[in-house]
């Protein structure tokens, strides 16, 4: 069981929907969101934060320690920004952020063809999925870099 929460970027200006896989992780253990804009103001701190294409996502790495040492057994050294992200303790709820609304009004013209020709819809729609994926990975965007 995941846990979702909705945390608004430093700046205000964006939000982003995270999963915290096996209710692990408390919705505190992420500190700051800083979208694209906010985070070109802020030092970057490797030993707390993870950049996502823009996108930086700042831990509590001490309770991050903390809770994987208590509900893991894990080694505190295991525990890195890359390890709460990657393993999904603490990351997004979908590959990237606003990708649900990018989906959706991508495939609007694909779903027009369901009616008129139902094998073009499945080819096209194959086709698609397979060129995001490959779009994705190529954009940089670390949770497309394994599918």
């Amino acid at each position: 069981m995941c846990m979702e929460v909705r945390i608004r970027c430093e700046c205000g200006a964006k939000e982003a929907e995270f999963n915290l896989r096996d209710n692990i992780m408390p919705p505190e253990v992420i500190v700051s969101l800083y979208c694209p804009e906010c985070s070109s103001q802020i030092s970057f701190d490797p030993e707390t934060m993870l950049n996502d294409n823009g996108w930086v996502i700042e831990y509590d790495i001490e309770m991050a320690r903390f809770m994987a040492v208590a509900k893991l057994g894990l080694p505190p050294e295991k525990i890195t920004p890359a390890f709460l992200f990657d393993e999904g303790y603490a990351t997004w709820k979908e590959l990237y952020p606003g990708e649900h609304e990018d989906i959706k009004n991508e495939k609007e013209a694909i779903v027009a063809i369901l009616k008129e020709d139902p094998h073009r819809y499945f080819k096209e729609l194959r086709e698609w999925a397979q060129a995001r994926v490959e779009r994705l990975k190529a954009e940089g965007w670390r949770r497309a870099q394994d599918l």
